[in-house]
This record gives structure tokens, C-alpha cells and sequence, in this order.
């Protein structure tokens, strides 16, 4: 039929709203008037035709379900036009309140002096969590190289169709043996990871106890899985207690929370959470990512740090910071739980495998923290060093002994405008507010690593005590 050839129906397709909105507009009401009048015109002539059982009835009842109904354009281009004002005020919304995060470019490769677009110098990096400098090794990267050559650049499939390589069993050997844990899953990031435990390990009849200041992947993970969602307040045991007795009648229960909270760089007391734990029959799960391989005395993390490795059952970490920098996470635990994970989680089932490249950075990473402590180990002094020359100069350091250190500020802008003031003065750091922490806990977050030196260190406080003094922050 006519109105079926292609060159008849693109013609009533062209022009598009995007390019021409007000041409579209006209040709979409002359459009609409045209197939209304023959649509009517179209239903009359088979209503009196009809009456007389004629051949021309039965022709256009056929010819009625092609007729394309009237599109209005303008009512389309309308709501895209709302749409659009709906997102531009709520993005003007995020500028007025100071809380608007842009990214600057870094156009050299990361380590604790870097190159940034618009700065003719080199810049010192306080605020990557490239905690032991394992980014750029040149050990780490050489292995990267090697085995782009030899078992390419990607797998473009999940791990159980074909994309699993022996790379990838040996990496989850070492991470297993690192942790001193049974087995281990990869997976692309530890944002993955925290998505995939929750939802196959709990079911209706069973609780989750979690930290309110829980990293945002973990409360995502919990919203995805349907048990018992139970929030504790921050590092307060006894409050667990209370929640551990108020889900006694579930079946199994998982108590949740960051080894290290990345914002604040406070460690979570899990002796205390593991004596509760193992009195009401409670799981104890803990992500590492802040700690994994420099916290404790053999890099272990959290559960090494506080002497409780035999008594907290599933560890989620990354490969995106200590452990080379480059990207993926992993869980660490029973064999049962990781067997399961395999065959049902899904950002695991879903998702492409880790890339060689990536896979072989990371492993060599272990590898060295293996073989040696001596990198986590040195972290120590030079994080208190930065901490009590800070609090000498009359700043508010959150946390403990931990290379996270929040110079709390208060205001989300003040935070926004000193660390843009820093970075004039050679030192790049970031401002963090709401919602990636609590409103009115607007800080700059500085995070050291083994690879700065005492004189890095001392060249990013003199710059804070400039940039405090200017706004009144200290005196």
C-alpha cells in the first residue's frame, strides 16, 4: 500500500524536534489535521458502503489498521522541554549550595607529583588512594604490559561463558592466600561486589545489622537483598547489642560494616563487634577496601591490624587502590559462599571479566606485598607526621592513625574554595560535602602515601596553613 512504501514514510518523519523545533511543531498539527480528516472521511465511506455489503468496505477495513494515528509534536517536544528545565534547576539547585563536584584533568600518570590541565607546574597529590604508590611501580606496570602481549586486552565475555583465563584463577589463589581465607571471587569493581553478596546470601528470614555510615555500595547491596534491614549507629556497640536482640528470631544474621570508613578514616572496633557477634550467633562482614594492604603488621588489613582474621567470615576488598590502583574488587570467604556466588550473583554473572592487563597489575601488586611489609610498614610515620604538624597549626583532623585524614571544615563551600586555593598553591586536594558526607561535615580529605616524602608532606601543611590563615579557618 501507499502509505507502507519507505519513501512515504520518511517523508512524514523528517525533520526531527531536536533540530528543528518550531518547523516540527507546524508540520505536526498539519499532520495531525490531515490523518483526522482521513481517518473520518475514511470511517464514513465504510459505514455507508458497509450498509450495502460492497466490495469498498471490506477494502478499507483493511486499509484502517495502516493509517498511522496523529502523533502530536508538540506535545512531545513539550515534555522534553519540562524535562529539561526539571534537570538544569535542580544542577543550578547543586552550584548555589557549594556542593558541585568538577573534575579536573590530570594529564600526566598518577603518583604523588602529577601534571593537571591549566597548571604549568607539577602538582603534589594528596587526595588519590594510591596508598603504598603501587599505581605507577614500575613492576606493576611492566607486568600490565606483558600481558596485554600475551593474553590481550579483554575477554569480551562474562567469566562462566568464556571469559575466564588462568590469570584469573591464580590472582583469586593469591588474594585467598593474602586474606587466609578458603576461596575468592573477582569481580569488576568492589561497587560489584557489595551488590552481589547481599541478595544471594539472605533471604526473607534472615537479618542484616549495618553501620549507618556504611560506604554507599554496601547500602545499595542491602536495599537489593529482602531481609530484615536493621541500621546501627555508628561504631556504637551497644546500640548493636540492641539490634542484635531485637532480630533473635531470624534465621541467620549478618552483622555489616567498613573495616575503615573512607570519609572519616575511623577503624570500626571489631573486637568488640566480633565478641557480640559470636554471643547472640551472628556473621561478621567487613569491607576493607581503606585498609587492604597497609593496615596491620602484614598489610592484611582491619582484621590483621586488630587481631581478629580467624573471627570475621567474608572480606570484601579492591584492586582500585592499594593493590595497583587500576579497577576490580573481590569477596574473600568460605568456599560454600563463593561456589554460590558464582553461579548467582549477578553483577558477577552479568558483567565482563576483568581485563588481562588489570588482572596482571593487580597480582603482581600482591606479589610484592607478599614477598614484603616493608612499603605498608613505612606508611606509619608519615601519616602521623602529617596528622600532628596539622593539629599543631591549629586545624581538626577526623579519624585515628589511619593515612585518611579529614581536615573537617564545616561548610560545603569554604571546603569547595580552600581546596581550589591549594591547588594554586601546587597542591591538589578535594572537597567533599553532602551527599557524599553528612550535611554540615563539609571537609578536605587528604590521604597520604608511602611514596611522598617527609619534604611533600611538609610542602602540602605549609600550604594549608597559607590557605587557613586567608580564610579565617585558623589563626
Amino acid at each position: 500500500m501507499l502509505l507502507n512504501r519507505p519513501e512515504i514514510a520518511t517523508l512524514f518523519d523528517w525533520p526531527n524536534t531536536a533540530n528543528w523545533p518550531i518547523p516540527c511543531t507546524l508540520i505536526g498539527r498539519l499532520r495531525y489535521t490531515f490523518f483526522r480528516s482521513l481517518q473520518r472521511n475514511t470511517r464514513q465511506y465504510c459505514h455507508r458502503t458497509a450498509m450495502s455489503g460492497g466490495y469498498a468496505a471490506r477494502g478499507f477495513r483493511k486499509l484502517l489498521p495502516v493509517i498511522p494515528r496523529p502523533i502530536s509534536i508538540s506535545r512531545g517536544y513539550g515534555t522534553v522541554a519540562e524535562a529539561r528545565t526539571v534537570l538544569e534547576n535542580e544542577l543550578n539547585g547543586i552550584r548555589s549550595a557549594g556542593t558541585w563536584k568538577a573534575e579536573r584533568v590530570i594529564t600526566s600518570k598518577q603518583g604523588p607529583q602529577i601534571l593537571v590541565d591549566g597548571s604549568r607546574n607539577r602538582i603534589l597529590n594528596f587526595c588519590a588512594n594510591n596508598y603504598l604508590g603501587l599505581s605507577s611501580h614500575p613492576e606493576v606496570v611492566q607486568a600490565g604490559i606483558d600481558a596485554l602481549k600475551t593474553h590481550g586486552a579483554g575477554l569480551s565475555s562474562v567469566r562462566f561463558i568464556c571469559g575466564t583465563q588462568d590469570i584469573h584463577k591464580n590472582l583469586e589463589q593469591q588474594l585467598a592466600e593474602f586474606h587466609q581465607r578458603e576461596d575468592c571471587i573477582l569481580y569488576a569493581s568492589c561497587f560489584d561486589a557489595n551488590a552481589g553478596l547481599f541478595e544471594v546470601l539472605l533471604g526473607p528470614d534472615d537479618a542484616v545489622l549495618s553501620d549507618e555510615l556504611n560506604h554507599a555500595s554496601i547500602i545499595d547491596g542491602i536495599r537489593l537483598c529482602r531481609a530484615k534491614r536493621l541500621r546501627y549507629k555508628h561504631m556504637d556497640l551497644s546500640d548493636l547489642e540492641s539490634k542484635l536482640k531485637e532480630s533473635q528470631s531470624s534465621r541467620m544474621r549478618l552483622i555489616v560494616t567498613d573495616g575503615v570508613f573512607s570519609m572519616d578514616g575511623d577503624v570500626a572496633p571489631l573486637p568488640g563487634i566480633c565478641d557480640l557477634a559470636e554471643q547472640y550467633g551472628a556473621m561478621v562482614f567487613i569491607d576493607e577496601c581503606h585498609a587492604t594492604g597497609f593496615l596491620g603488621p602484614r598489610g592484611r588489613g582491619t582484621d590483621d591490624l586488630l587481631g581478629v582474621m580467624d573471627r570475621v567470615h567474608i572480606v570484601n576488598s579492591t584492586l582500585g587502590k592499594a593493590l595497583g590502583g587500576a579497577a576490580g574488587g573481590y569477596t574473600v570467604g568460605p568456599k560454600p559462599l563463593i561456589e554460590l556466588l558464582r553461579q548467582r550473583s549477578r553483577p558477577y554473572l552479568f558483567s565482563n571479566s576483568l581485563p588481562p592487563p588489570v588482572v596482571a597489575c593487580a597480582t603482581r601488586a600482591v606479589e610484592l606485598l607478599l614477598a614484603s611489609s616493608e612499603i605498608a610498614q613505612s606508611m606509619t610515620a608519615k601519616t602521623m607526621r602529617f596528622r600532628d604538624k596539622m593539629m599543631n597549626a591549629g586545624f581538626t583532623i577526623g579519624g585515628s592513625a589511619h593515612p585518611i585524614c579529614p581536615v573537617m571544615l564545616g561548610d560545603a563551600r569554604l571546603a569547595s574554595v580552600m581546596a581550589d586555593d591549594m591547588l594554586k598553591l601546587g597542591v591538589y586536594v578535594i572537597g567533599f560535602s553532602y551527599p557524599v558526607v553528612p550535611k554540615d561535615k563539609a571537609r578536605i580529605r587528604v590521604q597520604i602515601s608511602a611514596a611522598h616524602t617527609d619534604e611533600d608532606i611538609d610542602d602540602c601543611v605549609e600550604a594549608f596553613i597559607q590557605t587557613g590563615r586567608k580564610h579565617g579557618v585558623i589563626e
